[in-house]
């Protein structure tokens, strides 16, 4: 979950700055483009910032009733996941999950969870054709994106990846969202008020976000009819796949997240689940909400990621590649 009803953001009250951000120290200039590729007569969009010999790549996956855009505001390059990384040398695509963007005709062919993660693999593949993936591929994923990113890394192609990075997702929820669902099954909500309390949840305290950010009118989306399966077996589907995840791991929450519980016990919680990873860390960020790439936070979460994401090239790259013993010799 990521945006609310656009009104909801028209009325929310916060004295945040709006103005746009100054560009890049010394001038940087990045370009972001969005562009569409074919798999298997499937059109899937994203937004890609390209550098000509990049670290690594980083590929996107937003969360749920959003887009691509969730990770791009030109206002604020600073704070765009796509404009940083690319002033700091990596090639980054964010990319519409299936049933998103360009895909959402075909959602009712994108049902299976395999499907979803070979397609958005395939679509990476394409959009970055025969140019450099310089020490491999980091996979991030924010809140309802999270599922997908954790199915790719434990997926057959996971083990190949330079690390992963989940935010804003969890195994138990806060008391908030507690008290949001029951009282969703105790009072069927007519849709503004079930706005209005997804606003509470995703968008609260208000004043951790730009007054033109709140509510998420710029990147909203409709969701897909597979995400609420998705939803309801991801607490059985978290742990199994967790397990089968072998690359570095790093796991963000705000500290004012309202969907996920949160505090020390809850993040080493969710760090014990990858028990084949060989390195996972977590991160409470300080004066963050749920929306950690579009809040005021937002530049400070992304250099900690793009960090993480460094740490994993150099160990890539001072790291003795083993031969495979199944290989035989020339």
């Amino acid at each position: 979950m990521t945006a609310v009803d656009p009104a909801l953001a028209e009325s929310a009250d916060t004295d945040s700055d709006t103005d746009t951000e100054p560009a890049f120290p010394g001038g940087a200039q990045t370009d972001v483009s969005r562009e569409v590729v074919e798999v298997d007569g499937i059109p899937m969009s994203a937004l890609v910032s390209r550098v000509h010999r990049p670290r690594a790549v980083i590929l996107a996956l937003h969360g749920g009733a959003a887009m691509s855009a969730y990770f791009d505001n030109p206002q604020r390059p600073r704070s765009s996941l796509l404009r940083l990384g690319a002033a700091l040398g990596y090639t980054v695509i964010a990319m519409d999950r299936p049933g998103y963007g360009s895909s959402s005709p075909y959602a009712a062919q994108l049902e299976s969870h395999d499907r979803r993660a070979e397609l958005v693999y395939a679509a990476a593949d394409r959009l970055l054709g025969s140019g450099s993936r310089g020490a491999g591929l980091f996979l991030l994923g924010h809140s309802a994106g999270c599922p997908l990113v954790i199915r790719m890394a434990a997926g057959p192609r996971g083990a190949k990846l330079l690390g992963l990075e989940i935010a804003g997702s969890g195994l138990h929820h806060h008391s908030y969202m507690l008290g949001f669902i029951d009282d969703r099954l105790r009072n069927p909500s007519p849709p503004a008020k079930l706005g209005r309390g997804l606003y509470d949840l995703l968008w609260k305290p208000p004043d951790l976000y730009p007054s033109d950010v709140v509510g998420g009118a710029r990147f909203a989306s409709a969701t897909p009819d597979y995400e609420a399966a998705v939803g309801e077996e991801w607490r059985t589907d978290f742990p199994k796949l967790a397990a089968r995840v072998s690359v570095p791991v790093h796991y963000s929450l705000g500290d004012h997240e309202r969907v996920w519980q949160t505090g020390p016990e809850a993040l080493a919680e969710i760090a014990a689940l990858f028990t084949a990873s060989p390195r996972v860390d977590v991160d409470e960020l300080a004066e963050s909400g749920h929306n950690l790439s579009v809040g005021l936070t937002a530049t400070a979460y992304h250099l900690k990621i793009l960090s993480f994401v460094e740490e994993c090239v150099v160990a890539r790259l001072t790291t003795p590649v083993e031969a495979d013993p199944t290989e035989s010799n020339p």
